[in-house]
Parts: structure tokens; C-alpha cells; sequence
């Protein structure tokens, strides 16, 4: 696949040396190169862009403020020489964070993850719109529909998945790969072994969640998946 991205930095050395790392890479389209992030803001509007290569120290518009407004769905690398705004980046989602003076070998492997990415968030949308999967159990393909699925439990290096008739379901995976496949934020991981359907969870509670009369535990790592899916449903 082919990812669209900009450049947004104030340096033109700095932008001219991402532009050649960009058109190293065949999987990467560029279509723009900005020195000022106020004009990048306006023309992109009108520019289907997935990936902003974005400096974060700039005199208009700082990178963090930029990542705030873009366009849902857009994906950030920041790129600057101040290491103390790392945390600040991934706060604001970013999907890497590179360290000015910036070495292709660096440059490359934020690409590569952007790559990964998209073709995850590809198959998500597949999933999505067709509303099944296909998973190995027992040496054969099973269908399994979405909709079936209450949450599923990692074990060892199987996946329980508990469906809505009251029958389970055993397949060989690791929940970081399940995570990967099932489409947020209608599953969302809330535990290093549980994923659940929100749509099916009844109770919200500090450490734990209900789905029917199971009590499925939250862990502090995912909890704010859940507060955000909580802040988005609850009636002020």
C-alpha cells in the first residue's frame, strides 16, 4: 500500500533532509513539504495526507497544538531535538517520536511502523464491514461473527472467546494479536488478558467490568481506554 504524509518543519535544511528519507521509501507519497505550520494547516484541508512527519518547536503553531486540530484518523511522527517533549508527543497519540540530528536507519524504522499500522488498521476495517473473522481451532478455519462475541480471555498462548450462546471457543493466538485484529473501539483491551465487546459490558466500576454476571478485571494500563469510552456515553 501506498501511505501519503507531509513534512511540517520550520528548519528548510531540516524538511529538505526528511523529503530525500521520504523518497527513499516506496511505500511513502509525499505531497507536501511545509516550512510554516499555518499554511500547512490550510492547505492540507484539501489534501487526502494519513502521515505528518511534524516538528514540534515551531514559532506559529507548535506540533502538539497542530496534532490536537488535524483530522481524525491523520497519524503523527514528531520530529525534534528536544527529547523532553517525548512525553507530551505520546499524549497526543503520536505514532513515533524521532530525535533531531535524525538518521535514515531511525527514519526508516518510524516508517516501518507506520506501515504495520495502516495494515492493521486496513484489516480492521475489513473485519468491520464484514462483520466476521476467520480463526484456527481444532485444525480448521471457523467463522466467527463479531456480534457473537461477549469477550474473550487470554490463556497461555490461546485465546477463550466466550460467545453469546454460552459456548467458548479455543484458538491458537496471543491476545496482542487479537488486539490487533478486532476493530476499536467496539473491542477494547482492559486487562493483559481480557479483551471485551463494550457494547455487552452493563457495569463500569473502578477495577472491573461486567459483562453479564462475569466480572472481567481492569487494569491500571487500560483504564483510560475505558474512561474514554465512559466520557463519550455518560449523560452530563
Amino acid at each position: 500500500m501506498k501511505i501519503t504524509c507531509a513534512i511540517i518543519d520550520d528548519e528548510p535544511l531540516a524538511a529538505a533532509l526528511l523529503e530525500g528519507y521520504v523518497r527513499k521509501i516506496s511505500y511513502l507519497k509525499l505531497v507536501g513539504v511545509y516550512n510554516s505550520a499555518i499554511t500547512a494547516l490550510k492547505d492540507l484541508r484539501d489534501k487526502d495526507v494519513q502521515l505528518l512527519f511534524l516538528d514540534i518547536q515551531m514559532p506559529e503553531l507548535d506540533g502538539i497544538e497542530f496534532a490536537k486540530i488535524v483530522t481524525k484518523g491523520v497519524r503523527v511522527i514528531f520530529t525534534t531535538a528536544f527529547p523532553e517533549y517525548a512525553i507530551e508527543g505520546y499524549k497526543v497519540d503520536a505514532l513515533d517520536y524521532l530525535l533531531k540530528p535524525i538518521a535514515f536507519e531511525d527514519f526508516e524504522i518510524s516508517a516501518e511502523k507506520a506501515l504495520e499500522w495502516f495494515n492493521m488498521k486496513k484489516k480492521q476495517d475489513i473485519y468491520l464491514r464484514d462483520r466476521f473473522v476467520l480463526l484456527k481451532s481444532d485444525y480448521k478455519l471457523v467463522r466467527l461473527n463479531l456480534d457473537e462475541i461477549l469477550y474473550a480471555e487470554g490463556v497461555r498462548d490461546y485465546i477463550r472467546f466466550y460467545l453469546r450462546n454460552g459456548e467458548t471457543l479455543l484458538s491458537l493466538m496471543q491476545i496482542k494479536k487479537l488486539e490487533e485484529i478486532l476493530p476499536p473501539p467496539e473491542f477494547i483491551r482492559v486487562h493483559r488478558s481480557f479483551m471485551v465487546h463494550l457494547p455487552d459490558v452493563t457495569v463500569f466500576e473502578h477495577n472491573r467490568v461486567m459483562v453479564g454476571d462475569v466480572s472481567i478485571p481492569v487494569s491500571e494500563r487500560y483504564k483510560s481506554r475505558i474512561q474514554d469510552y465512559l466520557e463519550q456515553h455518560t449523560l452530563n
